[in-house]
């Protein structure tokens, strides 16, 4: 009997995909692990593996498709002694990245042509400004079973995500009938208004030149995840100028030492090693927001944003403060140089407390970071410029001074615990042989 192959989820967060490339035609044979096509998520490429064997009956999703919708099917795979005459009159395309403006008769009429499946899930939700709702398929359809406004409903999983234990907890409110949501829509008209259409853009940019640059999977997702982030997360921000001149000194004296086992040390990784000891030392701000709870943790799992084409990456430097400053040296590198290739795996880049980004090696001064949820906080990282300075003794000299913006989430740390954690990255970055103790 003919088997369907679903477009798989990649990552717990995973919905929909772009299949970039398949790795096989109609009429190969696959065996098990056997590598059928190249998936381009939000953030990374990776290859799908067969997990049955047969021949490659048919192909449903071209290459170079995006929003393939996770548990599509995008292949039919027959068994030996079967034919193409034996797949049922059935998904010659399954729907995937459909416009959305093209409702109406023409969405319906996919949904016919589909063969019989198993109930899947509500398709995904969107806000009153027509603002996607992040949910998973399972929240999705329990929410529908149940008859809950995913829109009331405040996510708990990652980036605000909406998932099963948020809807299983949650009450049904009244619905309203179709006259009342059209009489309501006035009301809720300005709050929808969340700029310009892209049409009304393109109409004031009529006569000049431009050229229009489709947004990619990873660009949707940074859009969509950090303009909810400013709108939704109650950020307070925290400054402070360091002293860099005891940590250039003592690096430069641990660089000589480790430059025969081809180890040099940054000063990002000195930054990386005192937020994750802060985080020891001020347990509290060791924390994520969980939608109606706070979850402390106990390692520092240290999140470091990383420039890529097109992007960003926040690779996870987990237990950074058990590791040893040549240790999270050469983890940070293979992770910066993985990322830049969309190569990382999804739990690299997944979890952390915190996060760090740098932005000092472009001469920036200081600048705000957004928190990227459900992180509590982020240091935002400006470059070190030498600055008169008053000295202990009171003299006037000239030290190197580093500017560091902590933006922080205010439902998890409150500003006097949030000064106490700057404080503490502060004295571990000026007191730099502190941090081996």
């Amino acid at each position: 009997m003919p088997t369907e192959i679903l477009m798989p989820a990649l990552s717990p967060t995973m919905e929909e995909g772009t299949l970039a490339k398949w790795l096989v035609k109609e009429g190969d044979t696959v065996s098990s692990g056997d590598l059928l096509a190249e998936i381009e998520t939000d953030k990374a490429t990776m290859e799908f593996e067969a997990v049955d064997e047969g021949i490659v009956g048919k192909i449903l999703i071209p290459e170079g498709t995006e929003g393939v919708k996770v548990n599509t099917a995008i292949a039919i795979l027959l068994e030996d002694g079967e034919s193409a005459d034996d797949i049922a009159a059935a998904p010659a395309k399954t729907p995937e990245a459909a416009p959305a403006a093209d409702a109406g008769n023409e969405a319906a009429a996919p949904a016919a042509s589909e063969a019989p499946a198993p109930a899947p899930a509500p398709a995904a939700p969107v806000k009153a400004d027509g603002g996607r709702i992040f949910a998973s398929p399972l929240a999705r359809r329990i929410a529908a079973q149940k008859g809950l406004d995913l829109a009331q409903i405040t996510g708990s999983g990652p980036h605000g995500r909406i998932v099963k234990a948020d809807v299983e907890g949650a009450t049904a409110t009244a619905t309203p009938t179709a006259p009342a949501a059209a009489a309501a829509a006035p009301a809720t008209a300005p709050a929808a208004a969340s700029g310009p259409s892209a049409d009304m853009v393109a109409r004031m940019y009529e006569g000049r030149e431009y050229e229009e640059i489709q947004l990619d999977g990873m660009r949707k997702t940074i859009a969509a995840r950090l303009g909810e982030a400013k709108q939704t997360i109650p950020h307070f921000y925290l400054r402070r100028d360091i002293k860099l001149d005891a940590l250039l000194k003592f690096r430069s004296q641990l660089n000589k030492q480790l430059e025969g086992r081809g180890v040099k040390l940054s000063v990002n990784d000195f930054i990386i090693k005192a937020v994750a000891n802060a985080l020891q030392q001020v347990p509290a701000c060791n924390a994520v927001w969980a939608g109606d709870r706070v979850l402390q943790l106990k390692p520092s799992d240290v999140a470091v944003a990383v420039a890529i084409e097109g992007g960003l990456f926040t690779p996870v430097l987990q237990d950074a403060d058990m590791k040893s400053l040549s240790a999270l040296s050469t983890e940070m590198k293979d992770l910066a140089a993985r990322a830049r290739e969309r190569k990382l795996a999804p739990h690299e880049y997944q979890g952390g407390t915190f996060a760090i980004s740098n932005l000092g090696m472009f001469g920036i001064d200081n600048f705000d970071a957004i928190v990227n949820p459900p992180h509590a906080g982020i240091l935002a990282v400006g470059t070190g410029v030498k600055k008169p300075v008053v000295g202990d003794d009171g003299e006037l000299t000239v030290a190197t001074v580093m500017s560091v913006t902590m933006s922080v989430d205010h439902r998890v740390i409150d500003g006097a615990l949030g000064a106490e954690l700057l404080k503490a990255i502060v004295d571990n970055l000026e007191n730099p042989m502190v941090m081996l103790a």
